[in-house]
């Protein structure tokens, strides 16, 4: 009787064995989840840092993430390698901060998925077959400068009423940018002003920028959207108020550095809905049936401390339509 009832017990075991065994191998809610992140601004940037707090928001505990980043450090000719070494990682998802990060990441791979964060048309650039259906492995956000170049330069007027001949500063690396700088020019028509293009590639060339900034003539400044130009914000700001340059940035961060004025999406904003497309992915979901989406939110931050060091009188009108005014 008694090996009977032993012979019962093992069995019993070997039952409720099979299934532990078996579920071994599946992911389970506290396992890490290995992502990349791919940024062509610096190694400083809070972005990693706002989308980490995204992921926190969503419920996944700091031990769940693992994040490894590379940074282009404003050089977007370095983007190509870093994005290779990221997909010999083999991460789950790679998340880009810009358009050329995003160009660089899905040169790299056909099959890993990217959620891209601040992609100026993405259909343009050829990253994705549409808005609604991108197919291929990249979804994310779309971040419309490239629709709102012609409205900075109306709202940059309209603060420096007598500036005619404006510098606008681009990367020629970024694929956004002749989109952008056409938006641009056909608003400088219709206002009256002259826009003239100055180029930077990377950090080292910033001090000819500004040299060919001043043979330029300029009244006044846009900064187009770019991580080599948020990464240079500081220098930027002082350069143009130096030169007495009302300069129109991209990001409230640019603001806060020194720049008069900005209008353009949420960072923080951009990169929490990020988080949710990374949240959708993890749990199973292709980033071709993910539909990009455009920012909700558009913001105009104006620095009043920098209106006054330019001896600029900012209309209360304009004031009145602002987000945030820093005084």
């Amino acid at each position: 009787m008694r090996g009977a009832l032993r012979l019962i017990f093992r069995l019993m075991l070997a039952s409720t064995a099979a299934p532990l065994m078996l579920c071994v191998g599946l992911a389970q809610p506290g396992d890490q989840h290995h992502i990349a992140y791919l940024s062509a601004g610096l190694h400083t940037s809070e972005a990693k840092d706002f989308f980490k707090e995204a992921m926190h928001a969503l419920g996944y505990a700091e031990e769940q993430l693992s994040i490894e980043s590379r940074y282009a450090e404003g050089d977007s000719q370095r983007l190509a390698g870093l994005a290779a070494e990221l997909v010999r990682a083999s991460p789950e998802i790679i998340v880009t901060g810009s358009a050329a990060a995003a160009v660089a990441a899905k040169q790299a791979t056909s099959s890993i998925p990217i959620v891209t964060i601040f992609t100026a048309d993405p259909v343009g650039t050829g990253l994705a077959a549409s808005l609604a259906r991108p197919g291929g492995n990249l979804t994310g956000l779309s971040n419309i400068m490239e629709d709102i170049a012609g409205k900075e330069l109306e709202l940059l007027k309209t603060a420096a009423p007598n500036a005619t001949r404006i510098v606008i500063l681009t990367n020629p690396s970024n694929p956004a940018h002749p989109k952008e700088l056409q938006g641009a020019r056909e608003a400088a028509a219709a206002l009256g002003a002259e826009i003239v293009p100055v180029e930077i590639r990377a950090p080292g060339e910033i001090d000819n920028a500004f040299a060919a900034i001043k043979g330029a003539g300029a009244d006044a400044l846009v900064v187009l959207a770019d991580p080599l130009f948020t990464a240079e914000a500081r220098p930027i700001a002082d350069f143009a108020v130096k030169q007495k340059l009302p300069a129109m940035v991209a990001f409230r961060e640019q603001v806060i550095a020194g720049g008069l004025m900005s209008y353009g999406p949420d960072l923080k904003d951009s990169y929490r809905r990020a988080a949710v497309y990374v949240d959708k992915i993890l749990k199973g979901a292709k980033p071709a049936d993910l539909p990009i989406e455009q920012p909700t939110k558009v913001e105009l931050i104006i620095n009043l401390k920098t209106a006054k060091a330019l001896g600029l009188t900012v209309p209360q009108s304009l004031l009145a339509r602002a987000d945030e005014v820093i005084e």
